[in-house]
């Protein structure tokens, strides 16, 4: 999607849309013991970015941070609240907005080329996203429960990293493909809108 900041109709509706799935595929979770549920936010977060760009999927996932900090039902489980932003998990919902930045700053910067440099480079500022993401969600984990880093890191990030790589590459490759065909098309959105 063409990163041009203005606010059209169009980039309001695919912003509001993004903060949607985002919320959507919150809700399809496993929970585990560590209370940090398995879900699909990883990946919906990286969709918002790949697809949107850095800024549009940057304010998508603030939206839905922000829906989810009145009180709305979007976090996992069905939560809503400040509570859950300053809770255990908290770091991690924070974190998605630095993922989304940084998975968009890699499709703007490397979506155009189809080589194996961009590719990589693309879905390299993703895998940064995600380890700012991970490095906020264990961090402030580990200020709750008083466990330490390490310990905090080994409950709450590792077991979640093979996934959350296989959703980041997903959502890569998902949104390349679909830039492409909706975008460079022209079928969805116009040069300059």
């Amino acid at each position: 999607m063409n990163n041009n900041k203005k606010f059209t109709t169009r980039n309001i509706v695919f912003m509001g849309l993004f903060a949607a799935i985002t919320a959507v595929l919150s809700q399809i979770s496993l929970p585990l013991p560590s209370n940090v549920p398995l879900t699909l936010q990883t990946f919906a977060v990286a969709l918002a970015g790949y697809f949107l760009g850095w800024f549009k999927g940057c304010i998508s996932v603030v939206v839905y941070v922000l829906i989810g900090a009145v009180g709305a039902p979007v976090f996992a489980g069905f939560k809503g609240g400040l509570g859950v932003i300053s809770g255990p998990t908290g770091g991690f919902i924070i974190g998605f907005i630095v993922m989304a930045l940084l998975c968009g700053l890699g499709s703007d910067l490397f979506s155009k080329k189809r080589n194996i440099v961009s590719i990589a480079s693309g879905i390299l500022l993703g895998l940064a996203g995600l380890a700012v993401c991970h490095v906020f969600g264990f961090v402030r984990y580990a200020n709750i429960s008083g466990q330490s880093l390490w310990k905090a890191f080994l409950v709450v990030s590792l077991p979640y990293l093979v996934k959350d790589v296989i959703s980041v590459a997903a959502a890569y490759f998902i949104c390349r493909e679909l830039r492409h065909r909706l975008l460079g098309s022209g079928a969805l959105v116009k040069k300059n809108a």
